[in-house]
């Protein structure tokens, strides 16, 4: 019987889109994105599996974990980057099963406020458990120091990737504001 191998043709996915001549910046940021979706596909199917759950739900009862005050429905979208409208759709699901409440907010009674319901907690902290184990077992091919290298690096790699962003953000508004602005229509 024979196996294939663990990144044959059919898994390679989103590597397989680098070429022996393109630069190495691109080699890595393909690879990058490769392994975040590895991972993520596993961490999906096992949620799915252990506690019929998806990412997204998961992702939500965690920035609710994070935040015991609670989060207006704008804060909770920022923070998962989505609509208000999927986190409305969210809400009202995790609320029918119990895992999340509606609060007034104090000072302005027409919004509310999510937070974990006790029962919200509980089962968060049970799938939070296993999904570090999960990380943790993802990640154990690398040997400590090489994860704590790689965590260096990537956060040395984030902070010159906002340098930059913010330098080109000042220097798009600089251009914006020596734009002479377009005489009004006769």
């Amino acid at each position: 019987m024979s196996r294939n191998p663990p990144l044959d043709e059919h898994r390679i996915g989103l590597e397989a889109r680098a070429g022996a001549d393109d630069h190495a910046a691109l080699k890595l940021w393909l690879r990058l994105l490769a392994c975040s979706t590895q991972i993520e596909t596993e961490i999906r199917k096992r949620l799915r599996a252990r506690f019929g759950i998806t990412l997204s739900r998961f992702d939500y009862l965690a920035q609710l974990q994070r935040h015991p005050e609670g989060l207006r429905m704008n804060a909770l979208s920022r923070y998962l980057m989505v609509t208000g409208g999927n986190i409305t759709g969210l809400t009202d699901e995790l609320e029918k099963e119990g895992l999340v409440q509606r609060e007034p907010a104090p000072e302005d009674r027409r919004a509310s406020v999510l937070k974990l319901t006790a029962d919200g907690r509980a089962r968060f902290e049970q799938m939070a458990a296993e999904h570090e184990s999960w990380i943790v077992e993802l990640m154990s091919g690398l040997k400590a120091a090489d994860r704590k290298t790689l965590h260096a690096l990537l956060g040395t790699l984030r902070l010159t990737i906002a340098e930059r962003q913010a330098s080109n953000d000042t220097a798009a508004a600089a251009d914006a504001a020596a734009r002479p602005s377009d005489p009004p229509n006769r």
